[in-house]
């Protein structure tokens, strides 16, 4: 089981170049980074874990700059969207930007995604709500043409374009892995149809991880597809737990990703001290 580390990386945060060489000489496998480009000061939207929203969510930096930060000041650090907020990029162009990535990281990038919970944000980046998940799908499968194919096009209801040029392309073959997050009832459904793995949210000791992986076997089997060829990375808030770990192993997780501190390098350095006595164990 790889071990990672994730937070929620704003100006008041570790800074992505320092929690990355942290990581690296505790052992840790990746560094996760999470995006909102903004919140709306309307406040519409509920904050889905109730209360009032944290200020981490309008102070998050930008994920893909803070990848290339991590990965340059590492060797063997994988970097990752924790998640990437799909709907709110042009397809084409994010393409570039993380084969970019990928090939000056060495092939270090992960390529987590999802659909968001903030209408009025995603509003603002010309998509509807109730239809995010379709243009993810599409630019998912958009950007994949466009990363495997020497001349990529696509036709779909919210990406279209002819035959196109575009390089660098990523040196991860195919391409650098899709893990989707954010998964509701159908959430697994598009795992298997269109990524590389899931990314699940746990904070019940397991108990959520152990559900959603029993549905991610039935549908792989429905569909044919080998349960194998699905990574499954559980993001953990607790603290830093031997059973907890074992648990997750036990279960099948492939990767673990600790949340650590939202601020201050001191509590964040301490939290992964912790961890990091466990990965020889784990990891």
């Amino acid at each position: 089981m790889h071990c990672g580390a994730t937070c929620g990386n704003a100006a008041f945060s570790i800074r992505p170049e320092r929690l990355a060489r942290a990581l690296e000489e505790r052992g840790f496998e990746s560094a996760w980074f999470p995006e909102h480009t903004h919140i709306p000061a309307s406040r519409t939207t509920p904050y889905p874990f109730g209360g009032d929203l944290p200020e981490i969510y309008w102070s998050m930096m930008d994920p893909f700059a803070s990848c290339m930060a991590a990965a340059a000041a590492t060797e063997r650090l994988k970097v990752g969207t924790g998640v990437c907020l799909l709907v709110e990029h042009e397809p084409i162009y994010l393409a570039k930007q993380i084969a970019t990535i990928d090939l000056l990281s060495g092939g270090r990038f992960l390529f987590g995604v999802g659909g968001g919970w903030n209408a009025e944000e995603m509003a603002n980046h010309g998509t509807d709500f109730e239809r995010r998940w379709k243009v993810v799908r599409e630019r998912v499968l958009a950007m994949k043409e466009i990363w495997t194919q020497e001349e990529a096009s696509f036709s779909g209801e919210f990406v279209s374009f002819e035959k196109i040029w575009q390089m660098p392309k990523p040196l991860q073959s195919p391409h650098p892995p899709v893990l989707m997050g954010g998964l509701g009832p159908r959430g697994l459904k598009r795992v298997v149809d269109y990524c590389d793995g899931l990314i699940v949210i746990d904070g019940d000791g397991g108990e959520n991880l152990a559900r959603t992986i029993e549905t991610l076997r039935g549908h792989a089997e429905r569909a044919g597809r080998d349960l194998s060829t699905i990574e499954t990375t559980v993001f953990v808030a607790a603290k830093p737990d031997p059973a907890l770990w074992e648990r997750y192993r036990e279960l099948g997780a492939d990767r673990l990703v600790q949340f650590v501190s939202d601020r201050g390098e001191e509590r964040v350095l301490r939290t992964l001290d912790a961890a990091a006595e466990l990965i020889p164990r784990f990891g």
